[in-house]
């Protein structure tokens, strides 16, 4: 008998739905349940061949359960050990290598010092930085936020560069990155399942959450539909995520990834709405069943995207006229 597990935390709908759809599925050798964890043993999986995680990212033991579950050959969605690795900022610059656009963004030092640090932890960081190169390449408007942050938490809109001290000045420890603002047409959120599986759905991020989805609203045009899908594919593929979120802000008739590092994306009825919500439960659960009939036990299960199994140096990199200039030329 094969059995899947869900970790989860506050979700309500997809959980319950997600399990009930398993054991409708996947016929008398597959079950689903929610996970138990009564002991964590180093070398000693869990009892479950496939582990559907949403919330290791809020509860550092699940995570540390979670790679050890791994290692016993537990096959985890998402790979536990990359998403602890990944970050926004990573994302923007392999999307560079890919191909695929983003908005100019660059990296900045927390403004507080880290606890433990002195004035000597750096020696290697120029004081002050280069500000307006870095104003010139980004522009104003623009938005900061943390470079691995999620939520919508301390996120600034920025109007010009005392705007942007300002703000900066409030940011404590945080890492931060400056980030262009793209004034948009329209704008996607993106399931992708199994890397390969996509739902384009209609968003409107400055809409409260509950009415973020835009359910009803025209199509947009399948020439660029095309292209959104097969950006998403290209970046999970390369991140190796199971199961993911890409956003797009469209301007001009170009699809910006401005998103996608969403390893627990929302997936909850109230918010989703119904076609949505069936969409990613079917995907879900059908990836999941898939995922436990192919499991080696003892062995490494886990998903590795091409970016660490190929590595991405082979990808072409990206033109002027797709992502604009670089920061050197944009500060001459």
């Amino acid at each position: 008998m094969k059995k899947i597990g869900i970790l989860f935390g506050q979700e309500k709908t997809f959980p319950q739905a997600f399990v009930d759809r398993v054991n409708q599925k996947g016929g008398q050798n597959i079950t689903a349940e929610f996970v138990q964890i009564d002991k964590v043993v180093q070398g000693e999986g869990p009892g479950y061949d496939v582990i559907v995680d949403r919330i290791s990212q809020s509860v550092p033991f699940y995570r540390a359960m979670l790679k050890n579950a791994a290692m016993a050959g537990t096959a985890v969605i998402n790979n536990p050990f990359w998403w602890s690795a990944d970050e926004k900022f990573f994302n923007n610059a392999l999307a560079v290598k890919l191909g695929v656009p983003v908005p100019k963004t660059v990296l900045l030092p927390s403004r507080d010092m880290p606890d433990d640090t002195t004035e000597n932890s750096f020696r290697n960081l120029s004081f002050p930085l280069d500000w307006d190169s870095i104003f010139s390449y980004v522009g104003f408007p623009a938005y900061m936020k943390p470079y691995d942050g999620g939520g919508w938490r301390d996120v600034y809109k920025l109007h010009d560069p005392q705007d942007f001290f300002d703000k900066y000045n409030q940011t404590g420890q945080l890492v931060m990155m400056l980030q262009e603002e793209i004034i948009f047409d329209d704008y996607f959120r993106c399931y992708c399942i199994g890397g390969e599986h996509v739902r384009i759905m209609q968003y409107e991020p400055r809409n409260p959450h509950h009415l973020r989805y835009e359910h009803g609203k025209a199509p947009a045009a399948k020439a660029l539909l095309d292209k959104v899908k097969d950006y998403v594919i290209k970046l999970n593929q390369y991140l190796g995520y199971d199961f993911n979120t890409v956003e797009f802000a469209i301007r001009d008739g170009v699809p910006y990834a401005i998103d996608f590092c969403n390893p627990a994306p929302d997936a909850e009825y109230t918010s989703v709405g119904e076609e949505n919500f069936e969409w990613v439960v079917e995907t879900a659960a059908s990836y999941a069943i898939e995922r436990a009939k192919n499991h080696k036990p003892g062995a490494d299960n886990l998903t590795w995207g091409k970016y660490v199994s190929s590595g991405a140096a082979k990808a072409p990199l990206v033109t002027e006229a797709t992502n604009g200039k670089s920061m050197a030329k944009a500060s001459k």
